[in-house]
């Protein structure tokens, strides 16, 4: 967290001057009081927790004075004091410092302190007497989220009423308290806190709602916010964001339904219209998100009023992402002509495809057995230096080689191993034995040779076809010299 209060997501709203924003009471102090007198173990502490602990698997990280270079000395100084200080001395402790600190010593404190939240809080008490009594919004949040975080939900309220009556609370506060309750899955507990906010005379308006629903997504429970959503936008009216935030945790669950239901409710809410431009329009965030979900799910219809929809809007251009989506989703439809055709629509569009591009539709058309197709893709996709991967590689030397191409075969050959050199004995393999079944035995020695000197196996039913086949042309001497050099590999690949 930086020590700019200027842009940090704690900050008050822009306008109040620092000198209000500081104000503080020493009655807002001694809210903690009973807090920071207990350690983290003691008993008086732990009947604050809800359910006791955070649930496993779950405990945040939290960053720490160690692992922090460049510190100050005096900042250091006091962190080591709260990491290794029992909680009932750290005021003995402090003031034998002798040590003066300023708000921005606080803060930066309190920061790099938040896994020892009572002898945290017992500083923060101890420096409010030199500031007299007037601490930052930031250092009070940072307070609040420390104690959230550890689950003493008890003793953050507590601070959040004594910010209410120095009137410092911000929505930065209850971003704080929702997601310190997500955390702790107890989104109750989060939908809760903000169905209060009006009565700490902070606005439960459309702003709060979206940054509940941002932690509630983040935290994988997004069908949570879309029930809260169902039962309150009646009072509070959803807006872009609002869809966003939901579409991108859809995403992030790969819940392709409810991305669907979530996209149809936008279009009915906000009364979308992508003719006539007045509508209120999402951004590419939010169609990344859609398209994304479309194209993993098959939802072809969605997908195409997304892009219909994208068309009309001057700020919101498709761009790589998009068009992969669109032609991954394409291919998973079997619609060859069309997943050909956004490639195309990219190129002039100026939008450059990628790796990504070229392989989607590769392995597309090489699993449609359209080799006519696939060969072109392959050779643009080169010149454009786009690697095929190396399971594209595999699929494409079996592929023309069994379809009567053993040529462009060949030139995947040399691309593959221009590009890898691991796990090459399958293609090889392939190509050596598609070689020979061709009639193209002098090619087939040829490689199975360079196979060998590279240290490439060769199964020994590859070596058997080499066999018959340079038996038949009476060159047993060549295949000679090819036994040579085998080595029979420990796992055979036909």
């Amino acid at each position: 967290m930086s020590s700019n209060r200027k842009r940090h997501r704690h900050d008050p709203t822009p306008g109040s001057s620092l000198d209000q924003d500081r104000r503080s009471s020493q009655n807002a102090n001694h809210s903690l009081y009973q807090v920071s007198q207990h350690p983290a173990s003691s008993p008086d502490l732990d009947h604050r927790r809800i359910n006791q602990e955070s649930p496993a698997g779950k405990q945040p990280v939290f960053a720490s004075y160690i692992d922090t270079p460049n510190l100050p000395s005096k900042v250091k100084l006091l962190c080591e004091i709260i990491a290794n200080t029992p909680s009932l001395e750290v005021d003995r402790v402090l003031d034998d410092t002798g040590i003066r600190v300023s708000t921005e010593d606080v803060e930066d404190v309190l920061k790099l302190s938040y896994a020892h939240p009572a002898a945290a809080v017992k500083f923060f008490r101890w420096s409010g007497y030199q500031l007299n009594d007037r601490h930052s919004p930031y250092a009070w949040n940072l307070v609040i989220d420390m104690l959230g975080k550890h689950c003493y939900f008890d003793a953050m309220w507590d601070a959040i009423k004594s910010m209410k009556n120095e009137g410092l609370l911000s929505l930065a506060t209850f971003a704080s308290v929702f997601g310190s309750y997500v955390m702790a899955d107890k989104v109750k507990g989060a939908l809760l806190a903000f169905e209060v906010m009006e009565q700490y005379g902070c606005s439960a308006d459309i702003v709060a709602l979206n940054s509940l629903f941002s932690a509630i997504c983040r935290d994988g429970k997004t069908i949570d916010a879309k029930d809260y959503l169902n039962a309150v936008k009646n009072k509070i009216k959803p807006d872009v964001d609002t869809y966003a935030i939901l579409l991108e945790g859809w995403e992030k669950e790969q819940d392709g339904v409810n991305a669907g239901r979530t996209f149809d409710d936008m279009v009915d809410e906000i009364g979308w219209d992508p003719n006539n431009g007045k509508g209120c329009y999402p951004g590419i965030r939010f169609f990344k998100a859609a398209l994304s979900e479309c194209a993993l799910n098959g939802i072809i219809k969605a997908a195409i009023v997304l892009w219909d929809s994208m068309s009309v809007q001057q700020d919101c251009k498709p761009d790589t992402e998009l068009y992969n989506s669109m032609i991954y989703l394409y291919s998973q439809i079997e619609d060859a002509d069309l997943a050909k055709r956004m490639l195309d629509e990219m190129i002039f569009n100026g939008v450059f495809p990628d790796s990504q591009s070229y392989n989607i539709l590769f392995k597309f058309l090489l699993e449609s057995m359209k080799l006519k197709e696939a060969q072109p893709i392959f050779t643009e996709m080169v010149k454009n230096e786009c690697v095929p991967t190396h399971a594209n590689c595999c699929l494409a030397i079996r592929m023309f080689v069994g379809g009567g191409d053993p040529y462009t075969a060949i030139r995947v050959w040399k691309c593959m191993l221009q590009n890898y050199d691991f796990d090459l004995e399958e293609a090889g393999n392939i190509l050596v034995g598609g070689l020979r079944d061709h009639n193209r035995v002098p090619e087939a020695v040829k490689y199975a040779d360079d196979m060998l000197d590279r240290g490439i196996s060769l199964s020994s039913a590859t070596m058997a076809r080499l066999r018959q086949g340079l038996a038949k042309a009476g060159k047993g001497a060549v295949y000679d010299e090819l036994l040579k050099k085998w080595k029979l590999p420990e796992v055979s690949c036909s």
